[in-house]
Protein backbone atom coordinates (compact mmCIF):
# COMPACT_ATOMS: atom_id res chain seq x y z
CA UNK A 1 0.00 0.00 0.00
CA UNK A 2 1.16 3.61 -1.04
CA UNK A 3 2.26 5.67 2.21
CA UNK A 4 2.16 9.38 2.16
CA UNK A 5 5.10 11.66 3.49
CA UNK A 6 2.94 14.10 5.75
CA UNK A 7 -0.02 14.16 8.10
CA UNK A 8 -2.27 17.06 9.40
CA UNK A 9 -0.64 19.25 11.91
CA UNK A 10 -3.83 19.15 14.01
CA UNK A 11 -4.73 15.89 15.69
CA UNK A 12 -7.90 15.03 16.50
CA UNK A 13 -9.52 13.32 19.64
CA UNK A 14 -10.15 9.83 17.74
CA UNK A 15 -6.68 10.20 15.99
CA UNK A 16 -4.95 10.42 18.87
CA UNK A 17 -6.97 7.54 21.20
CA UNK A 18 -7.47 5.39 18.17
CA UNK A 19 -2.95 5.76 17.82
CA UNK A 20 -2.94 3.91 21.65
CA UNK A 21 -3.69 0.86 20.05
CA UNK A 22 -0.45 -1.04 20.35
CA UNK A 23 -0.20 0.10 24.35
CA UNK A 24 -3.97 -0.73 25.14
CA UNK A 25 -3.68 -4.20 23.41
CA UNK A 26 -0.47 -5.42 25.15
CA UNK A 27 -2.34 -4.45 28.79
CA UNK A 28 -5.75 -6.26 27.72
CA UNK A 29 -3.82 -8.96 26.65
CA UNK A 30 -2.42 -9.02 30.20
CA UNK A 31 -5.52 -8.86 31.72
CA UNK A 32 -6.68 -12.69 30.07
CA UNK A 33 -5.26 -14.62 32.89
CA UNK A 34 -6.08 -13.10 35.92
CA UNK A 35 -9.97 -13.11 34.36
CA UNK A 36 -9.03 -16.55 33.04
CA UNK A 37 -11.96 -17.53 35.81
CA UNK A 38 -14.59 -15.11 34.34
CA UNK A 39 -14.39 -16.08 31.05
CA UNK A 40 -15.36 -19.06 29.40
CA UNK A 41 -13.83 -22.42 29.60
CA UNK A 42 -13.62 -24.85 26.67
CA UNK A 43 -15.96 -27.12 26.21
CA UNK A 44 -18.94 -24.31 27.33
CA UNK A 45 -21.53 -23.15 25.51
CA UNK A 46 -21.35 -19.11 25.07
CA UNK A 47 -23.76 -16.41 24.58
CA UNK A 48 -21.74 -12.65 23.34
CA UNK A 49 -23.68 -10.17 23.08
CA UNK A 50 -22.91 -6.03 21.69
CA UNK A 51 -24.66 -3.26 19.75
CA UNK A 52 -22.88 -1.83 16.98
CA UNK A 53 -19.55 -2.14 17.08
CA UNK A 54 -19.23 -4.62 20.22
CA UNK A 55 -21.53 -6.80 17.70
CA UNK A 56 -19.15 -7.36 15.36
CA UNK A 57 -16.26 -8.01 17.84
CA UNK A 58 -18.56 -10.55 19.04
CA UNK A 59 -18.74 -12.28 15.95
CA UNK A 60 -14.76 -11.83 15.49
CA UNK A 61 -14.39 -13.79 18.67
CA UNK A 62 -17.39 -16.48 18.48
CA UNK A 63 -15.42 -17.64 14.99
CA UNK A 64 -12.46 -17.61 16.66
CA UNK A 65 -13.48 -19.74 19.44
CA UNK A 66 -15.25 -22.22 17.44
CA UNK A 67 -12.38 -22.56 15.19
CA UNK A 68 -10.10 -23.01 17.78
CA UNK A 69 -12.48 -26.15 19.21
CA UNK A 70 -13.18 -24.17 22.31
CA UNK A 71 -17.42 -25.06 22.13
CA UNK A 72 -20.62 -23.70 20.10
CA UNK A 73 -20.32 -19.43 20.29
CA UNK A 74 -23.21 -17.19 19.06
CA UNK A 75 -22.87 -13.78 18.72
CA UNK A 76 -26.19 -11.80 18.59
CA UNK A 77 -27.35 -8.37 19.62
CA UNK A 78 -28.86 -8.31 22.77
CA UNK A 79 -32.41 -7.75 20.99
CA UNK A 80 -32.52 -10.80 19.13
CA UNK A 81 -31.45 -13.35 21.75
CA UNK A 82 -34.07 -16.10 21.55
CA UNK A 83 -35.52 -16.73 25.01
CA UNK A 84 -35.68 -20.45 24.97
CA UNK A 85 -31.91 -21.12 23.78
CA UNK A 86 -29.98 -21.99 26.60
CA UNK A 87 -26.14 -21.21 26.84
CA UNK A 88 -23.68 -21.80 29.76
CA UNK A 89 -22.34 -18.30 30.15
CA UNK A 90 -22.74 -14.38 28.63
CA UNK A 91 -20.57 -12.33 27.47
CA UNK A 92 -21.46 -9.00 27.21
CA UNK A 93 -19.71 -6.25 25.29
CA UNK A 94 -20.94 -2.30 25.91
CA UNK A 95 -18.33 0.05 26.61
CA UNK A 96 -20.21 2.79 28.78
CA UNK A 97 -21.83 0.06 30.21
CA UNK A 98 -24.76 2.04 29.87
CA UNK A 99 -26.40 0.49 26.79
CA UNK A 100 -30.12 0.17 27.56
CA UNK A 101 -30.12 -3.53 25.89
CA UNK A 102 -27.60 -4.94 27.67
CA UNK A 103 -28.84 -3.74 30.79
CA UNK A 104 -31.91 -5.38 29.63
CA UNK A 105 -30.66 -9.05 28.87
CA UNK A 106 -28.68 -9.11 32.25
CA UNK A 107 -31.12 -8.02 34.27
CA UNK A 108 -33.60 -10.94 32.81
CA UNK A 109 -31.30 -13.83 33.12
CA UNK A 110 -29.79 -16.03 35.53
CA UNK A 111 -26.85 -18.07 33.40
CA UNK A 112 -23.79 -16.44 34.66
CA UNK A 113 -22.18 -13.38 32.89
CA UNK A 114 -19.53 -11.51 32.53
CA UNK A 115 -19.29 -7.83 31.40
CA UNK A 116 -16.66 -6.23 29.73
CA UNK A 117 -16.67 -2.24 30.25
CA UNK A 118 -14.37 0.77 29.57
CA UNK A 119 -16.25 2.30 32.78
CA UNK A 120 -16.64 0.21 36.08
CA UNK A 121 -19.96 0.02 38.14
CA UNK A 122 -22.13 1.11 35.56
CA UNK A 123 -26.26 0.00 35.29
CA UNK A 124 -25.29 -3.33 33.30
CA UNK A 125 -22.29 -4.34 35.93
CA UNK A 126 -25.33 -4.31 38.45
CA UNK A 127 -26.86 -7.49 36.90
CA UNK A 128 -23.38 -9.31 35.89
CA UNK A 129 -21.76 -11.62 37.60
CA UNK A 130 -18.43 -10.78 36.72
CA UNK A 131 -16.80 -7.34 35.35
CA UNK A 132 -13.95 -6.66 33.24
CA UNK A 133 -13.02 -3.10 32.73
CA UNK A 134 -10.38 -1.88 30.40
CA UNK A 135 -10.65 1.68 31.53
CA UNK A 136 -6.94 2.35 29.88
CA UNK A 137 -9.01 1.86 26.29
CA UNK A 138 -12.29 4.01 27.71
CA UNK A 139 -12.69 6.83 24.62
CA UNK A 140 -14.08 10.41 24.36
CA UNK A 141 -14.74 10.09 21.19
CA UNK A 142 -17.94 8.84 20.20
CA UNK A 143 -16.84 6.73 17.51
CA UNK A 144 -15.20 3.31 19.15
CA UNK A 145 -11.40 2.32 17.59
CA UNK A 146 -8.79 1.53 21.08
CA UNK A 147 -11.63 -0.22 23.30
CA UNK A 148 -13.18 -2.29 20.68
CA UNK A 149 -9.64 -3.57 19.61
CA UNK A 150 -9.01 -3.72 22.94
CA UNK A 151 -11.84 -6.15 23.71
CA UNK A 152 -10.79 -8.64 21.01
CA UNK A 153 -7.43 -8.61 21.73
CA UNK A 154 -8.24 -9.66 25.14
CA UNK A 155 -10.54 -12.42 24.18
CA UNK A 156 -8.05 -13.83 21.70
CA UNK A 157 -5.76 -13.65 24.29
CA UNK A 158 -7.99 -15.99 26.24
CA UNK A 159 -8.07 -18.37 23.40
CA UNK A 160 -4.70 -18.72 23.76
CA UNK A 161 -3.75 -16.91 21.05
CA UNK A 162 0.14 -15.13 21.19
CA UNK A 163 -0.73 -11.51 19.88
CA UNK A 164 2.89 -10.42 19.52
CA UNK A 165 2.89 -9.99 15.81
CA UNK A 166 -0.40 -8.54 16.07
CA UNK A 167 0.51 -5.81 18.19
CA UNK A 168 3.58 -5.56 16.27
CA UNK A 169 1.47 -5.49 12.87
CA UNK A 170 -1.08 -2.41 14.74
CA UNK A 171 2.41 0.04 15.17
CA UNK A 172 3.63 -0.62 11.60
CA UNK A 173 0.27 0.12 10.08
CA UNK A 174 -0.28 3.42 12.52
CA UNK A 175 2.91 4.69 11.23
CA UNK A 176 1.83 4.68 7.86
CA UNK A 177 -0.39 7.14 6.00
CA UNK A 178 -3.56 6.01 3.60
CA UNK A 179 -3.13 6.07 0.35
CA UNK A 180 -4.12 9.62 -1.61
CA UNK A 181 -6.80 6.81 -3.99
CA UNK A 182 -8.14 5.39 -0.81
CA UNK A 183 -8.80 9.18 0.60
CA UNK A 184 -10.57 9.91 -2.38
CA UNK A 185 -12.31 6.86 -3.67
CA UNK A 186 -15.90 7.39 -4.54
CA UNK A 187 -17.17 4.30 -2.38
CA UNK A 188 -15.54 1.41 -0.40
CA UNK A 189 -16.75 -2.43 0.01
CA UNK A 190 -15.08 -4.15 2.87
CA UNK A 191 -14.94 -8.19 2.84
CA UNK A 192 -14.30 -10.71 4.97
CA UNK A 193 -14.12 -14.56 5.40
CA UNK A 194 -14.62 -16.71 8.70
CA UNK A 195 -13.96 -14.20 11.85
CA UNK A 196 -13.00 -11.05 9.86
CA UNK A 197 -15.92 -10.85 8.49
CA UNK A 198 -17.31 -9.12 11.65
CA UNK A 199 -13.98 -6.75 11.41
CA UNK A 200 -15.18 -6.16 7.58
CA UNK A 201 -18.36 -5.21 8.75
CA UNK A 202 -16.90 -2.63 11.56
CA UNK A 203 -14.97 -1.28 8.96
CA UNK A 204 -17.38 -0.55 6.80
CA UNK A 205 -19.35 1.14 9.63
CA UNK A 206 -16.17 2.96 10.81
CA UNK A 207 -16.20 4.35 7.59
CA UNK A 208 -19.45 5.40 7.33
CA UNK A 209 -19.87 7.17 10.88
CA UNK A 210 -16.83 9.47 10.54
CA UNK A 211 -16.79 9.94 7.16
CA UNK A 212 -20.42 9.66 5.90
CA UNK A 213 -19.23 7.67 3.31
CA UNK A 214 -21.16 4.97 1.02
CA UNK A 215 -19.50 1.72 2.70
CA UNK A 216 -20.27 -1.95 1.94
CA UNK A 217 -19.11 -5.39 3.99
CA UNK A 218 -19.54 -8.76 2.55
CA UNK A 219 -18.40 -12.15 3.05
CA UNK A 220 -15.33 -12.64 0.48
CA UNK A 221 -17.00 -15.47 -1.71
CA UNK A 222 -20.60 -14.13 -1.40
CA UNK A 223 -19.28 -10.54 -3.25
CA UNK A 224 -18.67 -12.47 -6.83
CA UNK A 225 -22.49 -13.22 -6.24
CA UNK A 226 -24.05 -9.96 -6.98
CA UNK A 227 -22.70 -7.15 -5.05
CA UNK A 228 -19.45 -6.83 -7.28
CA UNK A 229 -21.46 -5.33 -9.73
CA UNK A 230 -20.98 -2.11 -7.66
CA UNK A 231 -17.21 -2.07 -8.48
CA UNK A 232 -15.81 0.46 -11.22
CA UNK A 233 -13.35 2.83 -11.84
CA UNK A 234 -12.75 5.49 -8.36
CA UNK A 235 -14.04 2.45 -6.09
CA UNK A 236 -12.64 0.50 -3.58
CA UNK A 237 -12.11 -2.68 -2.54
CA UNK A 238 -10.65 -3.68 0.50
CA UNK A 239 -10.15 -7.20 2.03
CA UNK A 240 -9.57 -7.74 5.75
CA UNK A 241 -7.57 -11.16 5.68
CA UNK A 242 -6.42 -13.43 3.06
CA UNK A 243 -8.36 -13.24 -0.05
CA UNK A 244 -10.30 -16.01 -2.10
CA UNK A 245 -7.67 -17.74 -4.76
CA UNK A 246 -9.10 -15.42 -8.08
CA UNK A 247 -10.97 -12.39 -6.40
CA UNK A 248 -8.23 -9.68 -7.04
CA UNK A 249 -7.83 -10.42 -10.44
CA UNK A 250 -11.41 -9.97 -11.05
CA UNK A 251 -11.78 -7.09 -8.96
CA UNK A 252 -8.82 -5.83 -11.17
CA UNK A 253 -11.02 -5.89 -14.47
CA UNK A 254 -13.88 -4.05 -12.74
CA UNK A 255 -11.62 -1.17 -13.16
CA UNK A 256 -11.89 -1.20 -9.00
CA UNK A 257 -8.89 -1.03 -6.54
CA UNK A 258 -8.49 -4.01 -4.82
CA UNK A 259 -6.53 -3.71 -1.53
CA UNK A 260 -5.24 -6.46 0.97
CA UNK A 261 -2.51 -6.87 3.12
CA UNK A 262 -0.88 -9.82 5.03
CA UNK A 263 -0.88 -8.36 8.09
CA UNK A 264 -2.80 -9.56 11.41
CA UNK A 265 -6.32 -8.46 10.52
CA UNK A 266 -7.25 -6.57 13.32
CA UNK A 267 -3.97 -4.81 12.57
CA UNK A 268 -5.87 -4.06 8.92
CA UNK A 269 -8.93 -2.75 10.98
CA UNK A 270 -6.56 -0.06 13.14
CA UNK A 271 -5.13 0.73 9.63
CA UNK A 272 -9.02 1.68 7.99
CA UNK A 273 -9.68 3.58 11.48
CA UNK A 274 -6.84 5.97 10.33
CA UNK A 275 -8.11 5.98 6.90
CA UNK A 276 -11.62 7.02 8.33
CA UNK A 277 -10.32 9.85 9.71
CA UNK A 278 -8.47 10.89 6.92
CA UNK A 279 -11.27 10.80 4.58
CA UNK A 280 -13.06 12.72 6.93
CA UNK A 281 -10.52 15.37 7.29
CA UNK A 282 -10.78 15.48 3.67
CA UNK A 283 -14.52 16.00 3.30
CA UNK A 284 -14.41 18.57 5.80
CA UNK A 285 -16.27 16.89 8.34
CA UNK A 286 -14.82 16.33 12.03
CA UNK A 287 -14.44 12.49 13.06
CA UNK A 288 -14.60 13.75 17.11
CA UNK A 289 -18.19 14.99 15.67
CA UNK A 290 -20.06 12.34 14.23
CA UNK A 291 -23.40 12.78 12.47
CA UNK A 292 -26.84 11.99 14.39
CA UNK A 293 -24.54 10.02 17.16
CA UNK A 294 -23.63 9.76 20.74
CA UNK A 295 -21.15 8.13 22.78
CA UNK A 296 -23.58 5.90 24.12
CA UNK A 297 -27.44 4.77 23.41
CA UNK A 298 -29.94 5.12 25.91
CA UNK A 299 -32.94 3.89 24.69
CA UNK A 300 -36.44 5.15 26.16
CA UNK A 301 -38.44 1.69 28.35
Amino acid sequence: MHTAETTPTETTLTEAELRTQPETWRRAVALAPEHAASLPSAGESVLIVGCGTSWFMGMSYAKLREGAGQGVTDALLPTEVPADRPWDRIIALSRSGTTTEIVDLLRGTDTPSVLITAVAGGPASEHADAEIVLDFADEESVVQTRFATSALALLRASLGEDLTGAIADVEAVLAEEPAPELVDAEQITFLGTDWTKGLADEAALKMRESSQSWTESYYAMDYRHGPIAIAQPGRVTRMLGAAPEGLSAQVGETGALFVEDERDPMAQLAAVHLWAVRRSEARGLNPDRPRHLTRAVHLDS
